[in-house]
């Protein structure tokens, strides 16, 4: 009989069975490894745009109305424009005023910025910034508004120039420069509404040295009918000395200069008129009776003011010998008819703080006039009194209040406007000063600090 050996059989198939073990457990390794990249790719794959049509940039408008009206605990205008009609009104008022407009919402989200531009009888442009999400853009934003209170150098520069990276350079060549644009409302969302925009910077142009700029609530929360600064009234009231806050000894000087600014401008038959209160005279019942009596289309409240953490009503405009917190400015009668500026010129505000910062923004929409001039921060009352003393020389001179207030920054920037001596250049010649406000030479008015705080808010028009 034939003998024969199963010993190298079970060697070949013991062999085989290790050779697909093998292959079978890399197949594996590699299917997990798949998965897990697959798992990886959908986890920081970025989000679809939630807007992508006129009824979503309604919801987008319908968001920022909700947030207002509860804070002011109130319902304060109704949302009925989408991108389309939005895009129309900027097309009317563009042709009425002789400007390029457009509307920039900027929405910092958890996990990306969202940014949209609509462009005057244009489209509706979207962008999401996936590498930028809320923490990142808040803390960049609050070291940049930091950096601006330094005014020994220009430490600012590169927080400057990357908020301008986030939330210009987006759309600049391809749509804003191409279009002509030179006129941007800004919608700025939680985190962003306390930046001070008009310091944004290109490595070469502050932001204001290419578009006049005003912050907005929400499109559809300002008031968009038109017309071109004529002459008319205005109430110019405050105060130098206070109780419980720090002098303003230039107060006096600026609510006299304001009306001759505007006097000076216009011929002497289609000239300014106004009235001016200060110190004593400086109360509440003398502004409500006023305002309640006479036509005015402009007040000027040279004062002290606080927009602070917590409920509106922890914000206020001081008077003399009270204060008009923020939840009763709709109790003033500066809204019938509708007061075409409210300036406040010596403003601070708690910036970082949401509830502050809304506040701030919704200064016009809570006292139901059209536009508002004010301070994110108190900026000096030397300073002040530079800044309101040339927008007052060039609001007569412009078709729009952003654009005087634009030409009065970019004069201070550009070192026209400035503290020789005792007196106060402005772009029309020097103004005499007195001896208590003497020794402001050393005053660096070109540093953004000192311009870039005062802002327009609401309407641009």
């Amino acid at each position: 009989m034939q003998s024969f050996s199963l010993i190298p059989q079970f060697r070949r198939i013991l062999k085989a069975h290790r050779l697909l073990a093998f292959l079978a457990t890399s197949v594996l390794t590699a299917l997990l490894v798949v998965l897990s990249l697959a798992a990886e790719a959908q986890q920081s794959a970025p989000e679809m745009p939630m807007l992508t049509s006129s009824e979503d940039v309604f919801e987008m408008e319908q968001k920022f109305a909700g947030e207002f009206a509860t804070y002011f605990g109130q319902d304060l205008a109704e949302v009925t424009q989408g991108t389309e009609a939005i895009a129309t009104t900027l097309g009317r008022i563009g042709a009425e005023t002789g400007t390029r407009p457009a509307v920039l919402w900027v929405m910092p989200r958890p996990t990306h910025l969202h940014l949209v531009l609509t462009i005057a009888n244009g489209e509706t442009i979207i962008r999401d910034l996936f590498d930028v999400p809320q923490p990142k853009i808040v803390e960049v934003a609050k070291q940049f508004q930091q950096d601006l209170k330094i005014i020994r150098d220009d430490r600012y520069l590169e927080t400057a120039q990357q908020l301008h990276e986030w939330l210009i350079e987006p759309f600049e060549a391809e749509f804003l420069e191409p279009e002509g644009i030179d006129t941007l409302l800004l919608c700025l969302g939680d985190g962003v509404r306390g930046l001070p925009i008009s310091a944004l910077h290109d490595g070469e142009r502050f932001l204001v040295e290419k578009y006049s700029l005003t912050r907005i609530p929400a499109f559809n929360l300002i008031k968009t009918e038109y017309a071109a600064i004529a002459p008319g009234q205005i109430l110019a009231m405050g105060a130098s000395e206070f109780e419980e806050h720090s002098p303003l000894p230039a107060v006096p000087v600026e609510l006299s200069r304001i009306l001759w600014e505007l006097r000076i401008a216009t011929p002497d038959s289609e000239a300014w008129q106004g009235r001016s209160f200060l110190n004593q005279d400086f109360v509440l019942p003398t502004l409500n009776n006023l305002l309640s009596t006479q036509s005015f289309d402009i007040v000027h409240l040279a004062t002290h003011a606080e927009f602070r953490p917590g409920v509106p009503k922890d914000s206020y405009i001081q008077f003399w010998d009270t204060r008009l917190t923020l939840d009763k400015m709709r109790e003033v009668g500066w809204s019938t008819p509708p007061l075409e500026l409210l300036v406040l010129s010596a403003c601070n505000t708690a910036l970082g703080d949401s509830k502050a910062e809304l506040g701030f923004a919704g200064l016009a929409l809570q006292a139901g006039v059209k536009s508002a001039l004010a301070s994110l921060w108190y900026v000096s009352d030397a300073g002040t009194l530079a800044l309101m003393s040339e927008f007052y020389r060039q609001l007569p001179l412009s078709s729009t209040k952003a654009e005087a207030l634009r030409q009065a920054q970019l004069r201070m920037l550009k070192g026209e406007v400035h503290f020789e001596g005792d007196a106060l250049v402005i772009s029309r010649g020097p103004i005499e000063l007195p001896d208590t406000l003497s020794g402001n030479d050393g005053l660096d008015l070109t540093h953004p600090f000192y311009w870039s705080s005062f802002s327009m808010i609401s309407s641009p028009w």
